[in-house]
């Protein structure tokens, strides 16, 4: 008696090529991606989902300003505060729903992956707003050149939702 035949997948089928396969393990890496970087004349500044980090060339050394603290240590209310500032809660909110659906994809064994990407979509939106807004304080187009605040996190989040999730979302719009 031989062994019956399996139906070929299709790789590239949602969920199954080797992007959309990793796609949870990206989804957690973007958690440590910075949300901005912005390179002034011997200083770094890295914003993450976290906090700031600073490095300075002027031998002060690593820095570091936790983003709890900034929230906490505010005098204003967190309504006068700006408003990519007040989109920063929203984008650690968003990465970690989509971290969140993605593993329990691998967990469970169930994803919905319209949700996940749609997710990172929004989280890469609201990292965007974060670094158009310091790019603003920061005086972009005005005294300082275009790639003063570099938006690090939206591109690399959309990047993975494009990847690993682009053809469930575009299903959900062609439909």
């Amino acid at each position: 008696m031989s062994e019956p035949e399996r139906p070929v997948e299709d790789p590239t089928a949602s969920g199954r090529g080797p992007v959309a396969r990793a796609g949870w393990a990206l989804v957690l890496v973007l958690l440590a991606v910075p949300m901005a970087v912005i390179p002034a004349a011997g200083d770094l500044t890295v914003v993450t989902l976290w906090g700031f980090l600073n490095a300075g060339a002027s031998g002060s050394g690593l820095g570091g300003y936790p983003v709890w603290s900034y929230f906490l240590d505010q005098s204003r209310p967190f309504a006068s505060l700006p408003a990519s500032i007040r989109a920063w809660p929203l984008a650690v909110g968003f990465h970690l729903l989509a971290a969140a659906s993605a593993v329990a994809g691998v967990a469970f064994g169930r994803e919905d992956r319209r949700l996940t990407g749609g997710l990172l979509v929004l989280a890469a939106a609201a990292s965007l707003w974060v670094s158009v807004g310091l790019a603003t304080r920061f005086g972009v187009g005005t005294t300082s050149g275009l790639l003063t605040v570099i938006p690090v996190g939206a591109a690399a989040t959309l990047a993975v939702a494009v990847a690993a999730y682009g053809r469930d979302l575009r299903a959900v719009v062609v439909q």
